[in-house]
C-alpha cells in the first residue's frame, strides 16, 4: 500500500483545518476542548476500548534488561497497561504511560548523550553547518556560553551557531539507522549504521512484530509544530512506535478514506511524557502531525535533566552538565520508530 501513496502530496483542506484548531487553542479552551482525547480523563477514555492489556510480565523484564545496573531502582509498573484503540480508528494503539520514569531518563540519555553524539546519526542542522563533535562526549559537556562553534557551509547564508543555540532551537531531529532522506523522501540503499540495540531490543519487546531500524528524534519546544504528514516512504506496512518524553503534545491523525468535507475520523489526543502510540494496520499511513507543544507541563521529576534532580544529588552528587540544568522542562522529545524494509 505505501508504495502507492506519494510522500510529497498535501493533506486534504479538512484535514489541515482541523490541525489549525488545535494549533491556536490556548488556556481553557484547550485544557475543556472535549474533542481532544486525554488519556488521563473517563469521559475520553470511555470513548475508546480495550484492545489488549500489556503484562508486567512482559514489561519489567523489558525494562529491567533496559535499565541494566540501575533497574534495582526502577518502580515496578502496575498490573497490566491498557492499549487503548478508537472505534474510528482500527489499528491505532495510544497506550498511556507505558514508560516508567527511570526508563524515560536512561532513554534520553541515550539519545541524547550517545547516539546524537554519533556522527553517524545526522541531524537538520548537517545541511547547512559543520557540526563539531565533541570526541567521546555529549554535546551537553560543552558550555552553553561557548563562542559560536558551528560553522556554516555557506558563510554569505547562513551565520555560525553557538552549542546554545544548537541545543536550545535549531536542533529539530537527528535520524537514528536509516539515514532518511527529507528531499528525495527515501531511504539510501546502501548500508545503514546500526540502529542503537539496546533500544530496539526493548522496542521490538513490546512490539514483537515490528523490526526497529531507523528512527527519527523530533525536539520541540512551545511554539514548535509538525506538519501534517504521512509515513509512506518504508517498503513494508510493518507498525510504527512513537514515545513522548517531555511536554504534553497535541497529537492529530485522520484516516486517509475520508471525502473533503467529511472530518468524522479525525482524532487529536493530547499525550503526556511516557505515553506511547502505535500506527499499524489502517491508521499505518494516516495523516498526522503535532500542531501543538504545551508550555509549563514536563514532569517535576525531569525539568532538571540533563542535571541531577535534587533526590539524585542526594545519593550521588555530581556536577554533570550542571551548566544546562533545566533544558528539559521547556522540551518535548518524540522518538518515531520503524521497519524500512520487508
Amino acid at each position: 500500500m505505501s508504495q502507492s501513496l506519494d510522500a510529497h502530496q498535501r493533506p486534504p483542506i479538512h484535514l489541515r483545518n482541523v490541525y489549525k484548531k488545535f494549533q491556536k487553542l490556548r488556556g481553557h479552551d484547550l485544557q475543556s476542548d472535549s474533542d481532544i482525547i486525554d488519556l488521563t480523563r473517563p469521559a475520553s477514555v470511555n470513548q475508546l476500548h480495550v484492545k489488549r492489556s500489556l503484562d508486567s510480565t512482559i514489561t519489567q523484564p523489558l525494562f529491567q534488561t533496559f535499565l541494566g545496573a540501575d533497574a534495582e531502582q526502577s518502580t515496578p509498573p502496575s498490573a497490566s497497561v491498557p492499549v487503548y484503540e478508537h472505534p474510528s480508528m482500527p489499528g491505532l494503539h495510544a497506550i498511556p504511560s507505558l514508560f516508567p520514569p527511570d526508563v524515560q531518563k536512561l532513554l534520553l540519555s541515550r539519545l541524547i548523550h550517545r547516539d546524537l553524539s554519533d556522527q553517524a546519526h545526522k541531524t537538520n542542522v548537517h545541511m547547512h553547518y559543520e557540526v563539531p563533535y565533541p570526541s567521546g562526549h555529549s554535546f551537553f559537556s560543552i558550555a552553553p556560553s561557548s563562542e559560536p562553534v558551528f560553522l556554516p557551509k555557506d558563510p554569505t547564508v547562513h551565520k555560525p551557531l553557538s552549542i546554545n543555540q544548537f541545543l536550545g532551537r535549531k536542533l529539530r531531529w537527528v535520524t537514528l539507522g536509516g539515514q532518511y532522506d527529507w528531499t528525495e523522501k527515501l531511504y539510501p540503499s546502501t548500508p545503514p549504521p546500526p540502529f542503537p540495540p539496546d533500544i530496539g531490543e526493548l522496542l521490538q519487546g513490546l512490539y514483537p512484530e515490528m523490526r526497529a531500524e531507523a528512527a527519527i528524534v523530533n525536539f520541540y519546544t512551545p511554539g514548535d509544530t509538525l506538519s501534517m504528514h504521512r509515513d509512506v516512504s518504508e517498503e513494508c506496512e510493518r507498525g510504527l512506535v512513537s514515545i513522548s518524553i517531555g511536554c504534553d503534545g497535541i497529537f492529530v491523525i485522520g484516516r486517509n478514506d475520508e471525502s473533503e468535507t467529511d472530518s468524522s475520523t479525525v482524532l487529536a489526543f493530547r499525550l503526556r511524557s511516557g505515553d506511547a502510540v502505535y500506527m499499524s494496520g489502517e491508521s499505518r499511513f494516516a495523516w498526522h502531525g503535532v500542531p501543538q507543544v504545551i508550555p509549563g507541563t514536563c514532569p517535576e521529576w525531569l525539568k532538571e535533566w540533563p542535571a541531577r534532580s535534587a533526590n539524585e544529588e542526594a545519593e550521588e552528587p555530581s556536577p554533570r552538565y550542571e551548566q544546562w540544568r533545566g533544558w528539559m522542562q521547556t522540551k518535548r522529545i518524540n522518538v518515531n520508530v520503524r521497519q524500512m524494509r520487508e
